[in-house]
């Protein structure tokens, strides 16, 4: 029996990744959080002082080191590195921009698109990036593009570190989100693009319920 997969592309910050687990959830769908593996090979970079932008040979040679695994616990998605839950350290603004520039490096995307196309065959899945519409999973059934204006992305994300109690500068969330922004669209390999397939879905006057509800209803309305 052939699995679902519903494909969700857009930009940093656009809310894929709460919105396809909600969805995902409700639906009874696994949910598979690619922008979290290419987060751990960050953090893989990071804890071993491999500068991501101008070492790229050491990380390549490297590659074989990095085993991430995702677990649904207690109805939650974990994130291990080699072992080690990461799933918190990986959402640190350092990560958020060193996954952006490591899904850049060819060798890193062909590791991980492997890994991800084999999760996609084993159940009914949500799987959200960047590349998945366009490249990671071109037959999916159902195909998404969701994104917002870089204002409300980065409004976004301020709330949600300051709900946590920490403290943050709007302005530099802001230039971070429009530096991920040019280069997931400007990278050689597989850059972030509309599928000329996928739906559109422009999140930017929404909230969480109503994103999720709109999703859900383009998901039931394909199949």
């Amino acid at each position: 029996m052939k699995h679902i997969a519903v494909a969700v592309d857009g930009p940093a910050g656009a809310g894929k990744s709460s919105v396809s687990k909600a969805v995902a959830k409700d639906l009874g769908y696994t949910y598979i959080d690619t922008g979290a593996m290419y987060r751990a090979a960050a953090l893989f970079a990071i804890e071993n002082g491999i500068d991501i932008r101008n070492d790229r040979a050491e990380l390549i040679s490297r590659l074989d080191e990095i085993k991430i695994a995702l677990k649904n616990e207690n109805g939650a998605q974990r994130v291990y590195l080699n072992g080690k839950d990461v799933s918190e350290r990986i959402r640190q603004a350092d990560v958020s921009v060193g996954s952006s520039d490591i899904a850049v490096i060819p060798e890193v995307r062909v590791k991980l698109v492997a890994l991800q196309r084999e999760m996609a065959k084993t159940a009914d899945v949500i799987m959200d990036g960047r590349d998945i519409c366009t490249h990671v999973l071109p037959d999916a059934q159902v195909k998404i593009f969701l994104t917002a204006s870089v204002d409300a992305r980065a409004k976004r994300r301020y709330d949600e570190i300051r709900e946590k109690g920490e403290e943050c500068d709007f302005e530099k969330i802001k230039a971070d989100i429009e530096y991920r922004d040019k280069n997931d669209s400007s990278r050689a390999v597989s850059p972030l693009k509309k599928a000329d397939d996928a739906i559109l879905l422009d999140t930017t006057e929404l909230d969480f319920g109503q994103v999720t509800e709109k999703m859900k209803e383009l998901i039931r309305n394909v199949l």
